[in-house]
């Protein structure tokens, strides 16, 4: 006998993930009008595998505390950005869907000024992804084939920085968008204070940091 569950009736706890098999593309778009834009879920689909995630509290104060760092980066290097948060991008043509945990349109931002449709179909994907406690194969994938160029992921206190390379993510050792900043250390030094400090100590203290990398602090 096979049971059918309506989302309503399936109840995914903070911090865990619910895979759903042999979701057609044409279900996919209807759990996401089900779901709803005002939700704390994340979801992920590639090639009929659906992932839907339920974030932790430490998982949103992390994925803040990182796109707020990230925000000053960006400010103090006087670079236009464009955030989107977790917008669902997707791609019919390539099975592909995901919500990251934040994102940010850079090399591209002047472009996404004011849009608020997206299809990224005409539209480039973001250039910035940033994930947090990323374990599954399916997020990793569906981020391939939508073609986001560099993608951050934080997870055991570890902060790896990938860019896209043809078919396949290559880990570097520090952002292409931010040169020859030490960012990877920086935000990881700046998480860890956080903890005794205080989440606004640490973001003050992280901006100071980068004025004195960039030798703007006078």
């Amino acid at each position: 006998m096979v049971v059918t569950l309506q989302l309503r009736q399936i109840d995914v706890q903070p911090g865990q993930c619910l895979t759903l098999r042999e979701i057609s593309w044409a279900e996919f778009e209807a759990i996401l009008e089900e779901l709803g834009d005002h939700r704390a879920a994340r979801v992920a689909y590639y090639q009929g595998v659906l992932e839907i995630r339920m974030p932790s509290p430490e998982h949103e104060v992390n994925k803040e505390l990182i796109g707020d760092m990230v925000k000053i980066l960006l400010d103090e290097l006087e670079l236009d950005w464009e955030p989107y948060g977790s917008t669902t991008f997707k791609r019919t043509l390539m099975a592909a869907g995901v919500e990251p945990d934040t994102c940010f349109y850079i090399q591209n931002a002047r472009q996404m000024i004011g849009k608020r449709r997206l299809d990224l179909s005409v539209d480039p994907p973001p250039d910035l992804a940033i994930e947090i406690d990323v374990t599954s194969k399916t997020q990793l994938s569906a981020y391939v084939a939508l073609g986001v160029p560099e993608l951050w992921c934080y997870g055991g206190g570890k902060l790896q920085v990938f860019v896209l390379n043809q078919k396949e993510y290559i880990e570097v050792e520090t952002s292409p968008i931010f040169g020859n900043l030490p960012v990877i250390e920086g935000i990881l030094q700046f998480l860890q204070s956080s903890l005794t400090e205080g989440s606004s100590t640490a973001r003050r203290a992280f901006r100071l940091w980068v004025r004195q990398a960039l030798g703007t602090d006078k």
